[in-house]
């Protein structure tokens, strides 16, 4: 089950805002990606929790995804225990990441920001081969991920780097409206969401030309990375526009 790129989110959705052109291209090149979910994201004002796995499980086909699963940590309330990390812990060995890909440090939402610190802390500690675990029965080896980037989401925060997600940006939007109780809905059922205006879709759409326009390609999605990267060869640059 070893993959190139394992994505978490805190709620379902995030992986598809943030990363999934990313995702998207990577697959296409014939990496191996997973993605996990941290909660069913069940206190979402619209649709529901099973709704939501089945946009999810949608979303993950158009993504590309070899594997996804939800951890069922509790929405809105899941705290960075031992209990969570360990949980975290278990799927980073069972999928063996190189790169590590988790929510924004901060964010309007404050799940993402606390998501974002459990994850971190569960990488690292992922590679300590005194903290036990078991899967199915078995126990695991220990496995920390070369990489841990932080992918953006509603606040715009600076970016260390960005990838190129022009070829791919069409299928992220399709990703993204998997999600039909959530975004560019014009179901008045329920309430209105800060999401669910057709606006907001436009909003991503936006910051991809912004992030783009910065290295001189049509869209890109941007990391933070807690660690300085280097190179060993000038054309791993892409030439911005001046």
């Amino acid at each position: 089950m070893k993959v190139d790129i394992l994505a978490f989110g805190v709620h379902p959705d995030d992986v598809e805002l943030g990363c999934s052109g990313t995702l998207i291209a990577s697959a296409a090149a014939g990496k191996k990606v997973a993605v996990v979910d941290l909660t069913q994201g069940e206190l979402g004002t619209r649709g529901s929790a099973e709704i939501r796995k089945t946009e999810a499980a949608n979303a993950a086909v158009v993504m590309g995804l070899i594997a996804r699963e939800n951890l069922q940590m509790a929405d809105g309330f899941f705290q960075n225990d031992e209990t969570n990390v360990r949980k975290v812990i278990t799927a980073i060995r069972k999928y063996q990441p190189e790169i590590l890909l988790c929510n924004a440090p901060e964010d309007r939402h404050p799940d993402h920001g606390r998501s974002s610190k459990l994850v971190s802390d569960a990488a690292f500690l992922s590679g300590l081969i005194k903290i036990k675990t078991e899967l199915n029965g078995e126990s695991q080896e220990a496995w920390r991920p070369k990489y841990v980037f932080h992918y953006i989401q509603d606040r715009y925060l600076k970016p260390d780097f960005v990838f190129d997600i022009s070829e791919y940006h069409n299928k992220k939007i399709e990703a993204i409206i998997c999600y039909t109780t959530q975004f560019n809905t014009t179901d008045n059922s329920e309430p209105e969401t800060y999401i669910s205006n057709p606006d907001f879709l436009e909003t991503v759409k936006a910051r991809a030309l912004m992030l783009g326009k910065r290295i001189g390609v049509k869209y890109a999605e941007g990391y933070i990375s807690p660690k300085m990267l280097g190179i060993s060869d000038f054309n791993a640059f892409i030439q911005a526009v001046t």
